[in-house]
């Protein structure tokens, strides 16, 4: 268990629906990481998500950062950067392979010849497989999600599948005719545990901040000269519109391995001067997961 983390007291885990998702997924790799006994519950959007965890102070929230195809989460970025509360961070990160299935309430692949129900966006990913694996124009009919495509099985004959992960096959009790069906093999999704906890820096953590400059020359190039000054590797950066100022932009990075607490804490103190705004939003580690 990571050092420095005391989840006893957590009464709720929140998390972006629906359930059987990959953000569902990983809220379950975070519950027994961390042996967190607490309940939890599905939300339908990121803004519900957060608003629940401000309202909430015994609860923690699951959400997706960034996934390798799509890049990142822009939402959840922008509203942890604003939340009311300072000390809501980011705990944990993990990074989960995203491996479509075929689901059925038949066992045989060979059945499915009518249809193949699935949110468009999830039947863009599968491409390939409906294309090349499929009968020839078997019929392709929309859900909103895929909760929602697989509990609609029970309409159809048992020539009709669904898209999902395996938790939704458990979930709504289809069988898995085939796995990773997904166009891209090698797709996955970056999930952040986020709560109100103090944690402990350890070394070899990764932490994040964010923070704009002034509008003028050099403004950014001195701000990113203290992480080089003090020898700080940025592995991840970004910028979102602030907002608020138009040609305003509020920078996200991401830094590792620094082997101590002070070090970090140097450089905040020499990047405050030169910022206009600045949250620190957590030193935590990353996990990596290589199945679902």
């Amino acid at each position: 268990m990571q050092t420095g983390l005391d989840f006893s007291n957590v009464q709720n885990i929140t998390f972006l629906g629906p359930r059987g998702s990959y953000t569902d997924m990983a809220c379950d790799y975070f519950m027994n990481k961390y042996e967190i006994g607490a309940y939890p519950m599905v939300q339908k959007t990121i803004q519900q998500v957060f608003e629940f965890l401000n309202d909430n102070e015994d609860s923690l929230a699951v959400l997706p950062v960034e996934n390798a195809i799509e890049g990142t989460v822009t939402e959840t970025l922008d509203k942890l950067i604003t939340m009311k509360n300072p000390n809501i961070r980011i705990l944990s990160e993990v990074t989960m392979p995203v491996e479509l299935c075929l689901l059925a309430r038949t066992t045989e692949i060979y059945s499915i010849s009518g249809g193949v129900i699935a949110p468009v966006h999830v039947q863009a990913k599968c491409q390939k497989f409906i294309l090349n694996e499929l009968p020839l124009r078997i019929e392709t009919i929309d859900a909103s999600t895929t909760e929602e495509a697989a509990n609609s099985l029970r309409n159809y004959n048992l020539t009709y599948a669904s898209i999902g992960s395996k938790k939704t096959a458990d979930i709504c009790s289809l069988n898995v005719l085939k796995e990773n069906i997904g166009d891209d093999k090698s797709n996955t999704t970056r999930f952040a545990l986020i709560g109100d906890i103090e944690s402990e820096y350890v070394k070899g953590m990764y932490s994040s901040l964010a923070f704009s400059t002034e509008n003028k020359p050099g403004a950014l190039f001195d701000a990113l000269q203290v992480f080089r000054n003090n020898k700080i590797n940025l592995t991840y950066i970004t910028s979102r519109p602030s907002k608020i100022k138009y040609g305003e932009y509020i920078f996200y990075v991401t830094f590792d391995g620094l082997t101590n607490k002070l070090q970090m804490l140097k450089a905040v103190e020499e990047l405050k001067p030169k910022t206009s705004f600045l949250r620190f939003l957590g030193s935590y580690e990353r996990f990596k997961t290589d199945s679902v």
